[in-house]
């Protein structure tokens, strides 16, 4: 009997230590400016099983990053503009309560919500979030709700200041001025026009994107399924590239990547990913 108990322990013992040494996919996406390498969620099966495929099959090697716009996003993996073709495949939306676009994150391109409800990914393009820090008023607020209410009071004449002073923005083209001048009367607003402008936000997305940034308004609109655990600095030197019309770098930033199984522990020492039990 204690023969047998120990056995049983002893098996235990070992798919126990055999799960945690499970090894994962570190995917390595190089470029001329370095190289970025990133984590795929377990969470979101489909996208983390297609991008490891078309990446071992060296499907996204000579594609390129070809729209990139800074405090936003660099997109890539155009696989169909490479072969000249026109696949309408999609992956069935993996929207993760929790996953955010939080700097460095890896997610998957789509078609608008018009021809697209079910927000369905691009089978094989996707964007690493660049982003930008923001205020705690900037979280806070429904800016499109602000904007409409701050157009109304312009049109009072007892709030002729306010229009005079968002022309003499405009003017310059100074839109962010106009943003942070908008949040300075959401109080105004919310009591001359009895509306509700504030909006709540957990405090854990409050924290990240006032102190990591990122994109928060896709947040629930686009599936998130990975992560730059190394090489955030890559994205923000590739951000920062000229662009041309439709946000197309001037000189093409092309894309290799490279696939490697490692033991999650390891990744975990080298990367500090943690994952979840």
């Amino acid at each position: 009997m204690k023969k047998h108990l120990l056995l049983a322990l002893t098996t235990l013992i070992v798919l126990s230590s055999c799960a945690k040494d499970k090894k994962d996919a570190v995917i390595t996406i190089k470029t001329s400016y370095g190289d970025m390498k990133v984590i795929l969620f377990e969470e979101t099966p489909k996208h983390k099983a297609n991008f490891i495929k078309l990446a071992e099959e060296g499907q996204y090697d000579s594609t390129t990053f070809h729209r990139i716009i800074k405090e936003f996003m660099i997109q890539g993996g155009d696989v169909d503009a490479k072969n000249g073709t026109r696949s309408t495949k999609t992956i069935p939306a993996e929207i993760v309560e929790g996953f955010y676009h939080e700097k460095g994150a890896l997610a998957a391109a789509r078609q608008g919500d018009r021809v697209n409800p079910e927000k369905a990914s691009s089978w094989c393009q996707f964007y690493l979030v660049h982003g930008k820090t923001f205020s705690e008023a900037e979280l806070t607020v429904d800016q499109r709700e602000l904007n409409q209410a701050i157009g109304q009071l312009m049109r009072y004449a007892s709030h002729e200041d306010i229009k005079d002073e968002f022309a003499a923005l405009q003017e310059k083209e100074d839109y962010e001025a106009m943003n942070q001048l908008a949040l300075e009367y959401v109080d105004l607003a919310e009591k001359e026009l009895n509306i509700k402008l504030k909006k709540s936000i957990s405090a854990e997305r409050l924290k990240l994107y006032t102190e990591v940034g990122g994109a928060p308004h896709l947040d629930g609109e686009y599936t998130v399924f990975g992560k730059v655990v190394e090489g955030l600095d890559i994205v923000d030197k590739i951000a920062e590239v000229e662009t041309a019309r439709g946000d197309k770098p001037i000189d093409a930033i092309y894309i290799s990547m490279e696939v490697e199984r490692i033991p999650k522990k390891k990744i975990t020492k080298l990367y500090g990913y943690e994952y979840p039990e």
